[in-house]
């Protein structure tokens, strides 16, 4: 496959890795980006294991609270101006509403409010606003206490982030807590058992492959994987991450000490995994220019 400068410059921006470490990165994984992050992680020169794809979509997420069930959604738009409009936000306080009364995403799009299916007032907004817009994500959950929290809101119940926290015992305040921790940390599961095998395994592969770098005996690299994967596991989960209020202790030993357990949660953020498409300005203008 034909490494471009444009892979090359998504794989730098992506891991911190150098121009020349980027494409030699690409030509040895025949320009897998994944892989590629991987095999610069292995031989030490990723800064960051970040994800290669970056987020592109504007927009809102909402959050909304009945009982106890929570939903969160994604409303996207073309540019951010249009968060800022009251009737987008109307739009997307509705949706998220009507969110908590169904049991998934296709069901919320053919719900009625104010006597239309959320889909259909999506389109009339498109119309009025002029930009388009797409209903991309729902999630749900449900326990015997929901708190929400969301991050740079726009207006009540929305912004750029929006988590749910299903918790037993405990009070509001150590949700919200909890909820704006999620929202920082971003953990990747619940506990351990939640982890998705796979990334655990990848995880480990490229755990073992960059300690056989170091050229120690085996029984040595065991005990290094075992060491890695335990800080893995605690970074990657809520309850084994160390609490953003507190440090010293884990969520899961915050949560004991409040009298909680946390039973699940949802996090949402505007646009992630949507790659953006970066546009020349200056090429355009130029391409209008000569009609």
């Amino acid at each position: 496959m034909a490494i471009t400068a444009s892979m090359v410059k998504e794989l730098r921006e992506s891991t911190g890795a150098g121009m020349m470490d980027a494409k030699k990165a690409l030509t040895e994984t025949d320009g897998d980006m994944e892989a590629a992050v991987d095999w610069l992680r292995t031989k030490g020169l990723a800064k960051a294991a970040k994800k290669s794809g970056r987020t592109a979509a504007e927009g809102l997420v909402a959050v909304a609270v009945e009982g106890g069930r929570g939903v969160a959604i994604e409303l996207n738009s073309e540019t951010d101006f249009v968060a800022k409009n009251a009737d987008f936000q109307n739009l997307v306080s509705k949706i998220a509403k009507a969110g908590v009364k169904a049991s998934n995403l296709e069901e919320l799009k053919t719900t009625e409010v104010d006597g239309k299916p959320v889909d259909t007032l999506i389109t009339d907004a498109i119309a009025k606003i002029g930009e388009n817009m797409t209903l991309r994500r729902m999630a749900a959950i449900e326990g015997e206490k929901v708190v929400t929290y969301v991050h740079n809101a726009a207006a009540a119940d929305m912004g750029t982030i929006g988590v749910l926290v299903a918790l037993s015992g405990g009070d509001e305040a150590f949700g919200r807590q909890v909820a704006m921790h999620i929202a920082a940390a971003n953990p990747a599961a619940l506990g351990e058992a939640d982890l998705d095998p796979a990334i655990v395994e990848k995880e480990k592969q490229v755990q073992m492959d960059i300690a056989r770098e170091s050229g120690k005996p085996e029984q040595v690299i065991e005990k290094m994987i075992e060491g890695r994967m335990k800080k893995f596991m605690a970074e990657s989960t809520l309850l084994g991450q160390a609490f953003v209020v507190n440090p010293d202790l884990t969520v899961e030993a915050a949560a004991k000490e409040a009298g909680a357990t946390i039973t699940g949660f949802v996090r949402l953020a505007v646009g992630e995994g949507i790659e953006k498409v970066e546009e020349d300005f200056a090429a355009e203008v130029a391409k209008v220019a000569k009609g």
